[in-house]
């Protein structure tokens, strides 16, 4: 019998393509800063099959020995030494699998903190000035009067209450009022209605708080625990986004369904950004706290580049249906995140800051989330096999709102409201100024 089968052997990267290919995955893995983190995981996993090696030594050795005493107790002679090694063996065994486990605990953990290697299409680049502009839709909007930020206009329509909500939670905590209640309540039924009736979604709505198997088989656990809330009395986080529940939905599970799998989610979203603080803080543009929706995917391999194509449609038909002016970033290596192998960006136009807001990520993650979250399905060979997951923001709301402010505001203070949404505001045309 041989050695127990390992977990580090069939979760996050895989380890046969890092092992056969070194240099390959060193070269991916530069372009995201972390080659370093590699020989760490190699030399751990030489050690950690070692041991497995020795392991399987010493159990084929008892199973020969053991086959002899049986020999020799049926000859009926001595079968003393024999079974004197037989127990030594088992004691050596013991000793290997007391070290075995932290062997694999430390080669797990270093994997764990192993980014995704960017698919070979990316392009090259060491920061945000690398994306590249893929394509634009929509005219910037004119004015005859200078527009003004959504912060400004908020106030005007009785919208935002910053004041109160950093009263209540601390800044970045926005509290919308009246008819910015209304309008967030509008923009997610648009959305959701959107995905499920003409984008083949089937709705779902996961809890908001996830544990940490769930966080880490989406990658946002051990590499971003900074940025998020942790329940403290317990084993769950507030979840940053819902791609996290969503995706972790199959997580150890076979998928029996016929791939793709598409499912979408409303939810909140919790984000500390430790490492944003200060940065573009004013209104909504960063927040701590926010709306989205979201769009998951499980696709086999073969698909999961086109149903990434589709995924980026599915977010630009949002942009497109609201009137609003978005251009589609291809992110390079260097700005990919931890878990994705490729990513679009969408951005919306914010003339009241002459600046374009991100709005929606759709990435690529392959095969990497599904090996942490061990979600698999049968292939045509009917061989088990790995999923690849994918997700986008379809899309989130603080920025959308901002769009859909600063983009229609008029000059006698109004916001003319996107066609597509006035039948979910009781066919409200405009925002008027709170009297």
């Amino acid at each position: 019998m041989g050695p127990t089968p390992s977990r580090v052997s069939c979760t996050m990267l895989d380890l046969k393509k890092l092992r056969d290919d070194p240099e390959a995955a060193r070269r991916g893995l530069a372009a995201k800063g972390a080659e370093a983190l590699l020989d760490e995981v190699l030399a751990l996993d030489a050690q950690r099959r070692a041991l497995l090696t020795a392991t399987e030594a010493l159990q084929n050795e008892r199973n020969r020995v053991s086959k002899e005493v049986g020999r020799l107790k049926a000859a009926k002679q001595d079968a003393t030494a024999l079974m004197e090694r037989v127990r030594a063996i088992n004691s050596e065994l013991q000793e290997q699998a007391t070290a075995l486990q932290p062997s694999e605990a430390a080669c797990e953990a270093a994997l764990l903190r192993l980014p995704n290697l960017p698919d070979p299409s990316v392009p090259v680049g060491a920061d945000a000035a690398g994306n590249q502009v893929v394509r634009a839709w929509g005219d910037r909007p004119a004015f005859d009067f200078t527009p003004l930020p959504h912060w400004e206009l908020g106030a005007r329509l009785g919208l935002f209450d910053f004041e109160r909500g950093a009263r209540l939670a601390g800044a970045g905590f926005p509290l919308l009022r009246g008819p910015g209640a209304r309008l967030s309540r509008a923009l997610i039924q648009f959305m959701l209605d959107l995905h499920t009736r003409e984008h083949g979604y089937e709705e779902v709505a996961p809890p908001f708080l996830c544990n940490t198997a769930a966080m880490t088989g989406t990658g946002q656990l051990p590499k971003m625990a900074e940025d998020m809330y942790r329940v403290t009395d317990s084993d769950l986080w507030l979840i940053p986004t819902a791609e996290v529940p969503v995706t972790n939905i199959y997580r150890e599970e076979i998928i029996r369904a016929p791939l793709p799998v598409r499912l979408t989610a409303y939810s909140p979203c919790f984000r500390r950004e430790a490492g944003a603080a200060g940065k573009d803080t004013r209104g909504l543009n960063r927040v701590h706290q926010f709306d989205k929706v979201e769009m998951v995917k499980f696709t086999t391999p073969e698909s999961s580049a086109d149903e990434l194509d589709r995924l980026v449609r599915d977010a630009e038909d949002v942009l497109q249906r609201l009137e609003l002016p978005y251009r589609i970033l291809e992110l390079c290596t260097g700005d990919l995140s931890f878990a994705a192998a490729k990513c679009y960006d969408l951005e919306l136009w914010a003339p009241g800051q002459d600046r374009w807001l991100e709005v929606s990520s759709c990435s690529n993650f392959l095969d990497f989330q599904a090996r942490r979250a061990r979600i698999r399905y049968k292939n045509e060979a009917g061989q088990t096999a790995f999923v690849h997951t994918l997700n986008g923001s379809g899309v989130a709301l603080p920025r959308l709102i901002v769009a859909v402010l600063e983009c229609g505001q008029q000059a006698d203070g109004s916001v003319r409201l996107p066609t597509a949404l006035r039948p979910y505001l009781g066919g409200l045309e405009r925002l008027e100024p709170a009297s």
